[in-house]
């Protein structure tokens, strides 16, 4: 969909931002530029839209050349999210969603109609389209600006650490967007960040920039965490990618025990017996926390959860954050469905790196 054949981007006769670089990058998958700062990943992405021209070689998307496209025309057939958001202040909601289809000549309400539809696809409640940036959260304006994105339905979305400047949980919530919205709509997303976390998350394949503009590897994120190519991406991904690797094996051998579960936390020693956590659940049998066995009084706040189907890192991550040393796991519903033991976890992880390390 999109090659990069030898690309050099050098500034004033200096050192190269981007050093003969060539890849390709795969049709309607999520490709994520990773590195430190000043390694040439945002330089590269921009090269795509033209926003910079390279120095030297050659970018083709869907086999046309870039450098031969109008760059005015060849950005409004893209999509593309900054950092900031870079929404207008004056402007609404719905009309800065409609920015690019005005630009393309499709008529106001037309392109408002779009924008209303829009916000429904990344999650914002309609009123919201009346509002002004300033009116909306940090997380609600990176949603407008990938709406606004979105808008001409480009093939392509360029994505230049839109996440970054929200706090991590909001993180959180719009990387699982975006996961959501290319299960939906299978764009060509290019995605840049400095965080090898979101990369591994939200990228099909990842490249890793060094230092100087090369390429350093070019991979799943699931290879590059097993085996870097060298010592600077083993660095870079950092001493602890076995247990990142973990969020690529499935948990589905983890073995679910029955717990005691009561309703209130007020319980007695002689309802719980000394020495035993009891889970304290809602009508339903969702959770609600832990009582201690120490004085059998007060709800402590549970860890994460565990679904089937979660992978051995969301395993562990249940195991060790619950105060009983239970993960808890639940069903579809949120109904408890047993613990998992970290034991057994850790367990299972070490039989799993066996196996890895005993494949050819």
């Amino acid at each position: 969909m999109i090659v990069f054949e030898n690309v050099t981007k050098r500034y004033q006769g200096g050192q190269p931002a981007v050093d003969a670089l060539s890849m390709s990058i795969d049709k309607g998958a999520i490709t994520v530029f990773v590195g430190p700062s000043g390694c040439g990943k945002t330089t590269s992405l921009r090269m795509i839209n033209r926003m910079v021209e390279p120095s030297s070689g050659t970018i083709t998307v869907a086999g046309r050349n870039v450098s031969q496209e109008p760059a005015a025309r060849l950005r409004r057939s893209m999509g593309y999210v900054m950092q900031s958001s870079g929404l207008m202040p004056h402007r609404s909601v719905l009309d800065n969603i409609a920015t690019v289809p005005r630009l393309n000549g499709v008529p106001k309400a037309a392109a408002r109609k779009r924008a209303a539809e829009l916000l429904d696809v990344v999650g914002l409640a309609p009123v919201l389209g009346k509002r002004y940036p300033s009116q909306l959260s940090g997380g609600q304006q990176q949603r407008v600006g990938v709406a606004r994105a979105l808008a001409a339905d480009p093939p392509v979305l360029l994505m230049d650490e839109p996440f970054s400047a929200v706090d991590p949980v909001v993180r959180d919530e719009l990387q699982q967007e975006l996961l959501r919205l290319q299960r939906e709509l299978a764009k060509t997303i290019v995605f840049v960040t400095h965080d090898i976390d979101e990369a591994t998350v939200l990228g099909d394949k990842v490249a890793v920039f060094a230092v100087g503009g090369k390429l350093a590897q070019y991979a799943a994120p699931e290879e590059i965490l097993r085996a870097p190519a060298n010592d600077f991406v083993a660095s870079f991904v950092g001493r602890d990618r076995g247990f990142r690797h973990l969020a690529f094996n499935a948990a589905d051998a983890v073995r679910l025990h029955p717990v005691k579960m009561v309703q209130s936390a007020e319980r007695t020693v002689a309802d719980g017996g000394p020495g035993e956590w009891a889970l304290v659940v809602d009508a339903d049998g969702r959770p609600l926390g832990w009582s201690s066995p120490r004085d059998g009084t007060g709800l402590v706040p549970g860890g994460s959860l565990f679904h089937r189907g979660d992978t051995l890192r969301r395993a562990l991550d249940a195991a060790l954050s619950s105060p009983s040393g239970l993960g808890v796991a639940v069903d579809d519903d949120g109904r408890v469905a047993g613990v998992l033991k970290a034991a057994e976890v850790l367990a299972l992880i070490e039989e799993t790196r066996q196996n890895r390390e005993e494949r050819p």
